[in-house]
């Protein structure tokens, strides 16, 4: 058996923020907060500050624009949300499962993400490199792959790195029944879920250390206004030979 290597880096300067899409308000329990504690305290014990936002305590519009009041509407906390996207290193976005599919929390916060997804960083490359993404699933019917690839393409497709094994989730029998944090679900106590969870959360922080020390994902070959200009980053095409 291999020994368990030594741990390999300091991530005390590490940021990670992950998103609740539970529908249920505070201070209502959220199964999806539960299992998000398991993630969050692995993270804390290294020194990784951390936050939580359950999306449904705030008046975040729908759509598809940084802020909201622009286009229409009269109130959007998303303007004042946003800088926890912006300075974090690790975004996890978490929310149960209905109807089979993620919650219109978890789906608003995509949309919400996707609004920035044309902003540039300071390298010139789209804003969120290179962010590391992940995700929570919860529920008590089939379906945390289907909402996991959701998640994970959404965010892979707007910029964030994603890892080996970015997701998990925990889920009880098919039909009515307890949910993760009710008494006697199992679901604290299940060894795929926390493994899975653990396995997830020390992934992000790998990931997530490796290209902060590197500097980011190299800005050649990915830059939007370079491309623009006429830079074509060694793309040929066969037409014109």
């Amino acid at each position: 058996m291999n020994a368990i290597p030594a741990m390999p880096a300091d991530f005390s300067d590490l940021k990670a923020v992950y998103f609740n899409g539970t529908l249920k308000k505070s201070p209502e329990t959220s199964n999806t907060q539960g299992l998000i504690e398991v993630s969050r305290r692995i993270m804390e014990k290294h020194g990784v500050t951390t936050r939580v936002i359950r999306t449904v305590d705030h008046d975040i519009a729908s759509g598809v624009y940084p802020d909201m009041r622009e286009h229409g509407w009269r109130t959007d906390e998303w303007p004042e949300l946003y800088p926890a996207v912006r300075d974090a290193d690790i975004v996890v976005v978490a929310g149960p499962i209905w109807l089979g599919d993620n919650s219109s929390q978890t789906k608003k916060l995509i949309e919400r993400l996707y609004a920035h997804s044309g902003e540039l960083n300071g390298k010139g490359q789209w804003a969120f490199y290179p962010k590391v993404g992940g995700c929570l699933i919860t529920g008590n019917e089939d379906g945390i792959k289907h909402c996991a690839m959701n998640v994970l393409y959404s965010l892979q497709h707007i910029g964030f790195t994603i890892p080996p094994q970015a997701d998990a989730g925990w889920i009880g029998a098919v039909g009515p029944g307890p949910s993760y944090l009710d008494e006697g679900s199992g679901g604290p106590e299940s060894d795929f879920t926390n493994r899975n969870t653990t396995f997830m959360t020390w992934n992000l922080l790998h990931l997530a250390r490796m290209l902060k020390d590197a500097g980011g994902i190299p800005a050649y070959g990915n830059l939007p206004d370079a491309w623009k200009a006429g830079t074509r980053f060694d793309f040929e095409n066969p037409e014109y030979r």
